[in-house]
């Protein structure tokens, strides 16, 4: 297997010199810039000495480099701008003492921050087009979207620039991505890892953190060094899985769920059809579309960003979000609680696990998500046709595990497994038992520095 725990192998045997692996991939960025999936990266001098530091650290992954995403927790030396040259101007890189907890988990288990993958403006797009940048795009057809808002770190995963690469996740951001371009994913339960210390992503708690990456055992690993609950959820030996088919869905989408229905199947779970929660889908998007508004206004009046500097987009939705009263936003978090009931119980009544479709089709072309407007509902209302459901999971703080169900049309299709809150590593154990039977992803690119 060619993945970033391979990778780690053989750095950890001397197969692999850290000034090779530097070279490699400063090779692959510059032979692959076209995808426009990094905004920052170390010079080669710097990657080289990450490396050799993560190596010394030992762990899982032993010099494996990474790319941190443009928006989330910090990389020392790494200045973010979530996806804005307004806010790379004014917000300070990171060091060691303010980097992200996160970060700091994946230094300690081997893996070396970089570089920054791209993202939207602000976060608030399933593609990854940051206004005046390069976008980012599909290494398995580059006219179209490897979605979003993780779309740098999707496109740099599936490109073999790196192999392993952060990734978070307050609306679908991790999952889509990863079926967008055929990657392994998990959006762990809210509190399951490490945050802080600061805590602008937080969201109101819609948002986690994780990987992307070309393995289950991967995500696996990065899960273990990043989680810092103990309490677990246990599924059953033979799970009832139900299997959510949005009428939104396509053909392929629809096939690929089901070919990972019977594999689940065979592997001792019993399946049954239940009602795509649909309606309840928009009204949870439609919530999470407010509390974006909310925290771009309290963000961006902060470091008194003016509107002249963001996309005619931002403006509006910081607008809207200004537009919120103190007791409005009030009323949101008990609407939160309400749909995250209504979201448990249609998700689990008669059901242990949830299997769906990520996409409701191919991953859109580039351009999808323009910026140059101010209708943000229809806006909201593309995100929400092209991942139907994915923001369910994010309010009711629940986990979900994107994994790769094969190719149609030369693209790749994934879907998801969603569990009870804190069951992330039974899903792990479930997708585990029918990993090796799934379709295999034929990456455009290999990893660059990975043995041959």
């Amino acid at each position: 297997m060619t993945d970033a725990t391979a990778l780690g192998l053989a750095i950890k045997a001397g197969g692999v010199d850290p000034s090779a692996l530097a070279s490699a991939v400063c090779d692959a960025m510059r032979d692959r810039a076209g995808l426009g999936a990094v905004v920052t990266l170390f010079d080669e001098d710097a990657i080289r000495e990450a490396i050799t530091e993560a190596r010394a650290k030992g762990g899982p992954f032993a010099g494996v480099p990474m790319l941190a995403k443009d928006l989330g927790a910090p990389a020392a030396g790494l200045r973010q701008g979530v996806g804005s040259e307004a806010l790379r101007t004014r917000l300070p890189p990171a060091d060691r003492q303010s980097e992200g907890h996160l970060m700091r988990r994946f230094r300690a288990g081997g893996l070396a921050p970089v570089g920054l993958s791209t993202v939207p403006e602000f976060g608030f797009a399933l593609s990854a087009e940051p206004p005046g940048k390069p976008v980012a795009r599909n290494p398995f057809d580059t006219g179209k979207t490897p979605g979003g808002s993780s779309g740098g770190a999707a496109a740099a995963v599936a490109g073999g620039i790196v192999a392993i690469a952060h990734a978070t996740d307050a609306a679908g951001s991790i999952r889509v991505p990863a079926s967008a371009c055929g990657l392994w994913g998990l959006k762990p339960s809210r509190g399951a890892e490490a945050a802080g210390p600061v805590f602008a992503n937080h969201l109101m708690g819609i948002a986690s953190e994780g990987v992307l990456a070309r393995s289950l055992r991967d995500v696996a690993t990065a899960f273990e060094l990043t989680r810092v609950t103990r309490a677990e959820a246990p599924l059953p030996d033979g799970p009832r899985v139900g299997l959510a088919i949005s009428d939104r869905c396509g053909a392929a989408e629809a096939e690929a769920a089901r070919r990972v229905a019977d594999l689940l199947r065979a592997a001792g779970c019993e399946i049954v059809e239940i009602e795509a929660p649909d309606a309840l889908g928009r009204k949870v998007h439609a919530l999470i579309g407010q509390i974006l508004s909310v925290a771009l206004a309290t963000g961006l009046d902060a470091l008194g960003v003016p509107d002249a500097e963001i996309s005619p987009l931002a403006a509006a939705n910081r607008a809207r979000g200004r537009g919120l009263s103190g007791t409005e936003v009030f009323a949101m978090t008990n609407r939160a609680a309400e749909l995250s009931d209504a979201t448990r119980r249609a998700l689990f009544t008669g059901c242990d696990v949830v299997l769906a479709p990520i996409l409701s089709g191919p991953p859109p072309p580039v351009g999808h998500f323009p910026t140059d407007h101010t209708d943000i509902d229809a806006h909201l209302a593309k995100m929400e046709a092209m991942a139907p459901g994915a923001a369910l999971a994010n309010l009711a703080g629940l986990p979900a595990l994107a994994m790769p169900a094969g190719m149609a049309d030369g693209l790749p299709r994934g879907v998801q497994l969603i569990g009870p809150s804190h069951s992330d590593r039974a899903l792990l154990s479930l997708a585990a038992r029918i990993a090796a039977d799934l379709p295999a992803i034929p990456y455009p690119f290999a990893i660059a520095g990975m043995p041959a």
